[in-house]
């Protein structure tokens, strides 16, 4: 069965690997996934990634995770917040705050898949796609 809400498919299996103590985890392939990917590398919350292909010959992700000394988690948490039944649209002036600035927004605008930081900073607004802290 396919899933309705594919990015939010990719986010629970990401988050449940990590709380199980996964060292990677994958996950079908497309774009927005491979750029939410590489904002969670950039912004530090996994290892690595990279696009492989599986037994079946369909492109998946595979995503590295990462943990601290004490083998917990570098995600804490991630939330999807724009579903399929509900897009959720913001101005760069309202975009929120993930824990007072400790997590991070990942944000759809006109010019690309961004973080909310760097929205804010090139003053363009789009759709929210998710929280990770």
């Amino acid at each position: 069965m396919a899933a309705s809400d594919p990015i939010a498919d990719m986010l629970v299996k990401v988050q449940n690997a990590a709380k199980a103590g996964h060292e990677k985890v994958d996950t079908p392939a497309s774009k927005m996934k491979l750029e939410i990917v590489k904002i969670l590398k950039t912004e530090g919350y996994i290892k690595n990634f990279k696009k492989v292909q599986d037994d079946d010959g369909h492109s998946v992700i595979r995503i590295f995770l990462k943990y601290d000394d004490v083998n917990n988690s570098v995600i804490h948490g991630m939330k999807k917040i724009s579903t399929p039944g509900r897009r959720v649209y913001s101005g760069y002036k309202d975009l929120p705050r993930v824990y007072n600035g400790f997590g991070t927004l990942i944000v759809s605008t006109s010019s690309g898949v961004t973080t909310g930081k760097k929205a804010s900073e090139k003053m363009v607004g789009g759709e929210l796609i998710c929280t990770v802290w």
